[in-house]
């Protein structure tokens, strides 16, 4: 099929429920001050919650790990209580791109969490309440989350600690209406086919005050996704869920015509260079017609990783390894544990190409299949890598647009941060992370792993499962906060 032919399609009607919803989370869009946190208490607040509690993350041996153990017979490194993860072995094949097979660790952690965004309206504003939350492996330590941000394993209690904070605004419906509830996929190189709820309620009762917890319009999160790891991956992958609609016809005074032209993209009336149908039929057809094999297998059988005190790693320094940590945390649950992390070998770099099509904006996205997908592919950033993975190898061999995204024009670039990957499972991993304006001058024309849509189409996928990556979704949310 052929990316390549200007035709306009309208888009479809969205739902009137939705329309209002999209417009009231418009209405905290555009509020980017708030006297329920006004800016300079919530940066005075953050820079208090790095002081005030007492953080520290040390490496040590695989020996040092408390409840964690390398299982005879499988080498697998798991916890005694048979919950929260194992780092196991996964052998996969796949006929996708080029093709391959390879063996690798993987984390399986079969359990859905919950990563929640409780709303409450103040003033006729939906504000968010947001968590100054302690990671393990985030590189400052401290990131704003989603109110509640748990493993099954976290709340029921398996960790042994005090309970989560609002939990029951999302366990007891009578606390609070559901805005947002969709079931959406996690890091695939890293994970096994694993899914959180991505949830957003609201209520309309009192909640009690804590002092490790904030409310914050959506504007205020977007000036904060515009500054480097601040706003965790967790809270970026929810807020993309996020309806969206512009106020009028989107396009206002504003002098920045690209912005001006985004907001504009999100409307329910733009047309587009494909219609919402294609989009379906060129992603079902690609998970139809290719195939990923996965076989679970003891760690001991990874081909060209090894382990020894201290890390499992790839023979070549490539990819990430795994590690042991001991952590303390005042203001966690539980305030000192020990847990594996998977450590990346570099920065990666996470970028989308977007360009006017008939004065529309669309992105252009990339079904990327991962080791650990649920469905072959995923709807990813047009470029996603660690650019050591691929030095040294042939041409065809390397990432499409790859230059593009490592030599990007200064003057297009229309958002630039460093942002982290979720900070319990990973230590210090982060990607620098890009919207790209490649002009009209870009070609239309794609190859067949690649599509142009807008940021409205992206927008519906996301009411629904495993169409769109985790990366993307973070990527998203920083595309969105431009608007």
């Amino acid at each position: 099929m052929s990316n390549a032919t200007l035709t306009r399609h309208p888009a479809q009607p969205a739902a009137v429920g939705g329309l209002d919803l999209a417009r009231r989370f418009a209405r905290s869009a555009r509020v980017t001050d708030s006297w329920v946190t006004s800016n300079d208490h919530l940066d005075t607040w953050l820079a208090e919650q790095h002081r005030a509690n007492r953080f520290s993350v040390t490496p040590i041996p695989f020996s040092g790990l408390r409840g964690w153990r390398f299982r005879p017979g499988t080498g697998n490194l798991t916890h005694d209580s048979g919950r929260f993860f194992s780092i196991e072995g996964l052998h996969v094949r796949t006929d996708f791109e080029g093709g391959g097979d390879w063996s690798q660790p993987i984390i399986n952690q079969p359990e859905i969490g919950i990563l929640g965004l409780l709303v409450k309206e103040f003033d006729g504003v939906p504000h968010f309440l947001m968590q100054a939350k302690m990671e393990p492996g985030n590189v400052n330590t401290i990131q704003l989350s989603p109110t509640v941000q748990a493993t099954r394993s976290n709340y029921t209690g398996v960790h042994g600690g005090r309970p989560i904070d609002y939990l029951e605004f999302f366990t007891d419906r009578s606390r609070a209406a559901v805005l947002v509830d969709v079931l959406q996929s996690e890091q695939g190189s890293w994970f096994l086919r694993k899914r959180n709820r991505n949830m957003v309620v609201e209520t309309t009762g009192e909640v009690p005050e804590h002092p490790d917890f904030r409310w914050l319009t959506l504007g205020q999160i977007h000036r904060l996704l515009q500054r480097d790891n601040v706003i965790n991956m967790d809270a970026r992958t929810v807020l993309s869920c996020i309806p969206r609609l512009p106020d009028g016809d989107g396009t206002g005074d504003d002098p920045d015509r690209y912005r001006a032209a985004l907001r504009a993209s999100l409307s329910p009336s733009v047309w587009a260079l494909h219609t919402d149908a294609h989009i379906l039929h060129w992603l079902t057809d690609l998970k139809s017609r290719h195939e990923m094999v996965q076989r679970q297998d003891g760690l001991d059988t990874v081909k060209g990783w090894h382990r020894d005190d201290h890390q499992i790693a790839h023979e070549s320094g490539r990819y990430f390894r795994v590690i042991a940590t001991e952590v303390h945390a005042d203001n966690r649950e539980v305030p000192a544990w020990t847990q594996p992390l998977v450590q990346p070998v570099e920065r990666g770099v996470s970028a989308f190409l977007t360009r006017p099509i008939g004065g529309v904006t669309h992105l252009l996205v990339h079904a990327r299949a991962e080791a650990g997908s649920r469905d072959v592919v995923e709807l990813a950033p047009t470029v996603q890598l660690q650019p050591g993975n691929y030095a040294g190898l042939p041409p065809e061999r390397v990432p499409r647009y790859r230059e593009e995204a490592l030599r990007p024009d200064p003057a297009r670039l229309r958002y630039d941060t460093v942002q982290s990957e979720e900070g319990g499972r990973f230590y210090h991993a982060e990607n620098r992370s890009m919207i790209i304006d490649v002009g009209e001058g870009f070609p239309l024309e794609t190859p067949p792993e690649f599509c142009w849509m807008t940021p409205r189409q992206m927008s519906a996928l996301l009411r629904h499962s495993y169409y769109v990556s985790i990366q993307a979704r973070s990527l998203f949310a920083g595309l969105l906060s431009l608007a």
